[in-house]
């Protein structure tokens, strides 16, 4: 029986680390499906390939071997058999990842591999359109949001929390660039799916946002 709960909404929104939690909670499988994109950004940055030349895309994708482990119910991704660590964060790869996002050739090698995890297992899923196209049947669907200014200021806290200097106004503006580009891309644009339950985090803490999850998972709403 299908248990998979999908979890979409815009950069910031807190998707990874409630997904993370919720799959905790239940006992499930949690999917970073952005951490993959993330993954793709990278490479694509580190070889110089621009988004507008398709067949440079194209030739990059061949090259490229995504895979997931789990170590502890973490997930980790390895790039060409390359551990993947705090380089997945950063504002650097977040932004690659949007850009090359939109692409369907690159959307389409990921497909595959983020269905058949859920096919095998019963997984937390997050993402940006995972309830409209991942796993459009998923037993429980959420739509994560949070005014831009209070995703800019958890960003913003991250970073400093790692000692790195950051602009809140800045990313802020990151931010809303992002929200953008993923909401009017042509290929799986970021929406809510009908029959999702909204959940705006701006006033919630994060034990309250698992716990609101929790519940809409066991009831419906």
């Amino acid at each position: 029986m299908n248990r998979n709960i999908a979890i979409d909404g815009p950069a910031g929104a807190g998707k990874s680390t409630i997904a993370r939690r919720v799959a905790e909670r239940l006992g499930f499988v949690y999917v970073d499906t952005g951490a993959m994109y993330r993954a793709i950004g990278i490479y694509m940055l580190d070889h110089g390939v621009g988004k507008e030349d398709k067949e440079a895309v194209g030739q990059a994708l061949e090259e490229i071997s995504i895979e997931l482990r789990y170590v502890d119910g973490q997930q980790q991704v390895l790039l060409n058999g390359v551990l993947l660590g705090d380089r997945l964060r950063s504002e650097e790869a977040g932004m690659a990842a949007s850009d090359f996002a939109p692409l369907p050739m690159v959307r389409e090698k990921l497909l595959k591999l983020q269905q058949d995890l859920a096919a095998k297992m019963d997984v937390v899923m997050d993402g940006r359109d995972i309830g409209t196209k991942v796993l459009p049947d998923a037993a429980c669907k959420i739509y994560l949001t949070a005014s831009s200014r209070e995703r800019a200021q958890r960003r913003f806290l991250e970073l400093k929390e790692k000692g790195q200097t950051a602009d809140l106004d800045q990313i802020e503006q990151d931010i809303k660039a992002r929200d953008e580009q993923d909401m009017n891309r042509e290929v799986s644009p970021l929406r809510q799916a009908e029959d999702a339950v909204l959940v705006d985090t701006s006033r919630m803490g994060i034990e309250e946002v698992t716990e609101r999850i929790l519940e809409i998972a066991a009831n419906g709403s």
